[in-house]
């Protein structure tokens, strides 16, 4: 069973945006409408060519700010407040997932592609505020993104955290990545069921997962 490979994991870093929440609250649909609308203003296009660019972006440099950073010096801070300006209302309380994540042993931390503010936020809103060591965003790793295997180590070292032997949770698979080569135990969260390369194993019910990892 690939939950035995995670009872001896040391620490847990999980990511946000649809990992603690489900991907039906829709709240990244909001986002990347943000994003969308803010690409069409710095880069003075129509919405149909600030989709593509947004694309662009995403794939090539990691995350659309990294791509508004590089290729038209956008800062980063009013961006990151812009674009996590956001109705958080359909969010509720998930009690089994806080529930879960408070039995789990070793040191617990949030890292996210968004900003620190807004992983605050959708935590409280989560009901999970309180739960974690630590919470760390995108400005934490110098702006650098995941799947950047830097932004892992600068987080990282910034948390003291041992890579090897901790467990990264993450819905989005590029992002599992660096972590398995950094020795991490990777969850990816999907409601695929087919394995890959990058993950140790696939969920798409992370409460009830965590609740296996936990029997004994």
């Amino acid at each position: 069973m690939p939950h035995a490979l995670f009872r001896t994991a040391h620490a847990w870093v999980f990511d946000l945006d649809n990992t603690l929440y489900p991907p039906s609250a829709k709240l990244f649909d909001q986002i990347v409408a943000k994003m969308t609308a803010y690409v069409m203003r710095t880069a003075n296009v129509d919405a149909a060519e600030a989709e593509r660019l947004r694309e662009v972006y995403w794939r090539e440099y990691g995350t659309t700010l990294a791509g508004l950073m590089q290729v038209h010096g956008v800062d980063p801070a009013p961006f990151l407040d812009d674009v996590h300006d956001i109705d958080l209302s359909a969010l509720e309380r998930d009690k089994d997932l806080g529930a879960a994540i408070a039995a789990l042993p070793g040191r617990k931390i949030v890292y996210t592609n968004g900003s620190r503010l807004h992983a605050d936020r959708v935590l409280a809103a989560r009901g999970l505020d309180g739960l974690f060591d630590a919470r760390y965003g995108v400005e934490d790793a110098g702006y650098a993104p995941k799947p950047q295997r830097a932004a892992f180590e600068r987080v990282f070292a910034a948390d003291r955290l041992n890579a090897k032997g901790a467990a990264m949770v993450e819905d989005d698979l590029r992002n599992l990545a660096a972590p398995r080569e950094m020795g991490m135990r990777t969850l990816w969260i999907t409601e695929k069921t087919e394995a890959h390369e990058h993950a140790d194993a696939t969920t798409g019910d992370l409460a009830g997962f965590l609740k296996m990892v936990l029997e004994r």
